[in-house]
């Protein structure tokens, strides 16, 4: 279903699993946020009261093995990619999420257990006009064989993929999605995290993914994939990458219109591209759709934008 205006949530959802570094059981209760929330994390479990803090760019404190946001006390909630993108894929503007462990639970190493609890908790319009970000010209970050670009894209929000791996079981893949509910649910949100033995066998002597298993990430050796169950997709692991640049991207705090490409790319370069949108007021503007009530007849009755059969007003770029 489309939306001209703000979504949130009916009710209340909650998953439990185990992080993916810590090992250790946490909880994660969505729920609804009021009009121009966004996403809002709420950190319980602390020592003292409950800590929030919004999902936005600015939040990001670090992009090595995952997204993980933070303040200026320090890191509050790390792997947020998947609930993120599950929510903006889904469709929902404004949601809480609140979880009682430094990290969003791995649940099976997608979005799908995040669909399922969206779905559980069930979606509401709410009475304010959506709005979006709006890509203007072209935002391009190189860092290395890593490419990153967010360019003006008429259709919508696009996602382009590209991965190149040394570890010639994945090897090259590409996968591209036009990011609406039904797609993302049906082609994307099943996708697992992946990852390389001797990439594991290292994090663990470093004490980090200590929660990883094969019931929650697709592993491969040096000559095939060692999950018993075989892959999702033909193409999981691009797929899983597009499905974190959709979670990274929703940090942008509101939807983006525009296309976003990535080569050899990962959390750091998502987070990148999107500080690089933010930081030129020229870049972008902030949209409101309202619902057509005419056609276009020619000029003189010509609208600033439109979006999914929504008349767009245009704002300037006056985000906080």
């Amino acid at each position: 279903m489309k939306f001209s205006r703000q979504t949130t949530l009916r009710s209340q959802a909650t998953v439990t699993g185990v992080g993916v570094h810590s090992g250790q059981p946490v909880n994660l209760t969505i729920g609804p946020a009021s009009i121009d929330a966004g996403y809002v994390f709420v950190r319980t479990g602390l020592d003292g009261a409950d800590r929030e803090i919004a999902a936005n760019a600015k939040s990001v404190v670090a992009t090595e093995l995952a997204t993980v946001l933070g303040d200026s006390e320090g890191p509050l909630v790390s792997t947020a990619e998947h609930v993120l993108a599950a929510l903006r894929g889904m469709g929902i503007d404004n949601a809480t999420i609140e979880v009682d462990g430094p990290e969003v639970p791995i649940m099976d190493g997608s979005a799908a257990p995040f669909v399922a609890a969206i779905d559980q908790a069930g979606v509401r319009e709410q009475s304010a006009p959506r709005r979006f970000i709006q890509v203007l010209k072209p935002i391009r970050v190189t860092q290395g064989k890593s490419v990153g670009e967010l360019r003006p894209h008429a259709g919508g929000f696009r996602v382009e993929v590209e991965i190149d791996f040394s570890n010639p079981v994945i090897g090259q893949q590409s996968y591209t999605l036009g990011v609406e509910p039904e797609a993302f649910r049906r082609e994307v949100a099943r996708a697992r995290t992946f990852g390389c033995m001797s990439d594991v066998a290292r994090l663990w002597e470093m004490g980090y993914a200590r929660g990883a298993s094969f019931e929650n990430s697709v592993v491969f050796d040096d000559e095939r994939l060692l999950n018993v169950e075989g892959l999702r997709y033909a193409d999981e692991c691009a797929r899983h990458k597009l499905l974190d640049a959709i979670g990274d991207l929703a940090l942008a705090g509101l939807p983006i219109l525009g296309a976003y490409r990535s080569v050899r790319g990962g959390h750091k370069l998502n987070h990148s591209v999107l500080t690089a949108l933010l930081a030129d007021r020229t870049a972008y503007r902030v949209i409101e759709s309202e619902p057509a009530r005419r056609a276009v007849r020619g000029p003189a009755e010509a609208v600033t934008g439109l979006v999914g059969g929504m008349v767009a007003p245009a704002y300037g770029p006056d985000m906080s």
